[in-house]
């Protein structure tokens, strides 16, 4: 089993969830912490890992500028403080990791963006582009408008979703405790640590707890969620103590953790998702795009003969050749209607043909199974 645990420092793209707990203490901001976390994200940096920081703290930063009383607050003031604290949760990632020349970009979702396909293509679309270009996007939970999930939501899932979003192979949750346990370790002297979990069985979900803290809205439950979604998208999954200086550099050392091992790897697991789905319409390519294809290239609009059914952006169909054989099936970067009004055109001929910039490719080739 020991063989089959993840390497940290081989990641190839990694998502860290920090916590409210790790960032905001009792006098504001945990800097020397923060600055220790930045720290190890430039050197994961510099192995050439990307990196994607999924980090709470925003209303708990807001509520202490806005000085609410302690305690539950309602939606309205959970949104004000948000608003509030959002805007330096990231004025403190971006000054952190300034100094080493790397740059951070905000985003704020909720699950609807990662759930929806079009909102979903548009999340990995930015992501993807951000990650090329070496920026590491500093993601939150969007709390001034997602109701529900200041009610009831938690970090955990959403990094989980951004994981499998963006493709990463691991997902790292720091928190307050050094992994999952078969009781809970502050109440039970007997609990056993463990290491590794290759199956996600209902005994193992048995054993999640409730948060701990007064400030972390997440539990063992969650993360037990947000590891059946990463380790279903391919990603590996670790829960990690995360209150020493320089966590991540911790990890790679060694110190315990909890992995959640997934039986296939990100890009596997995402075209399986996809081979799953069932076509809304048929898109059919010219001999030359057809052979294209097979060579792992993305299908454009001037190598499509016809187009038909009724489908929306982010949708999948299915890809036929001249001879209506199966090729294979992708999720589209255009509707049906528009897919049809740039048949057969290149693409530098998109934006006269629908009044507004479109994307080179009907399909991306990371959207597609051949």
């Amino acid at each position: 089993m020991a063989a089959l645990t993840p390497d940290l420092s081989r990641a190839r793209r990694l998502v860290v969830k920090i916590g409210s707990a790790l960032l905001v203490g009792p006098d504001g901001l945990n800097g020397a912490w923060l600055q220790a976390l930045c720290d190890d994200v430039a050197d994961a940096r510099q192995r050439g890992t990307d990196v994607v920081l999924v980090s709470s703290g925003a209303i708990a930063l807001g509520r202490k500028v806005l000085g609410l009383p302690a305690g539950a607050l309602s939606v309205e003031q959970s949104q004000a403080a948000a608003a509030v604290g959002q805007i330096r949760l990231a004025r403190a990632y971006e000054e952190a990791l300034a100094p080493h020349g790397v740059k951070t970009a905000q985003l704020l979702l909720t699950l609807d963006d990662t759930t929806d396909r079009r909102r979903y293509l548009n999340s990995r679309a930015t992501m993807q582009t951000l990650l090329g270009l070496g920026v590491v996007p500093i993601v939150n939970e969007n709390d001034t408008v997602a109701t529900d999930e200041i009610r009831y939501g938690d970090n955990d899932r959403l990094a989980a979703q951004i994981a499998v979003t963006c493709g990463a192979d691991q997902l790292l949750l720091l928190s307050d405790v050094d992994g999952l346990y078969t009781a809970n370790p502050k109440t039970d002297p007997t609990a056993r640590h463990l290491p590794v979990i290759d199956h996600i069985t209902p005994e193992i979900e048995a054993m999640g707890g409730d948060p701990v803290s007064g400030i972390s809205k997440g539990g063992m439950k969650t993360k037990l969620l947000a590891a059946r979604t990463a380790v279903a998208g391919g990603c590996a999954m670790a829960i990690a103590e995360g209150s020493v200086a320089n966590p991540l550099a911790a990890v790679t050392a060694g110190a315990r953790v909890t992995w959640f091992l997934p039986d296939t790897d990100p890009r596997a697991a995402r075209k399986r998702w996809i081979a799953a789905m069932k076509p809304r319409g048929e898109v059919r390519v010219d001999d030359g795009a057809a052979a294209a294809l097979n060579r792992g290239k993305s299908p454009l609009p001037a190598g499509v003969t016809a187009v038909s059914g009724d489908f929306g952006r982010g949708e999948p169909v299915a890809i036929l050749d001249l001879r209506g054989n199966h090729i294979g099936c992708g999720l589209m970067r255009y509707s049906s209607t528009e897919a049809s009004e740039i048949a057969g055109h290149r693409s530098d001929e998109i934006t006269t043909i629908l009044g507004y910039p479109g994307r080179a490719a009907l399909i991306h080739r990371d959207d597609m199974v051949i």
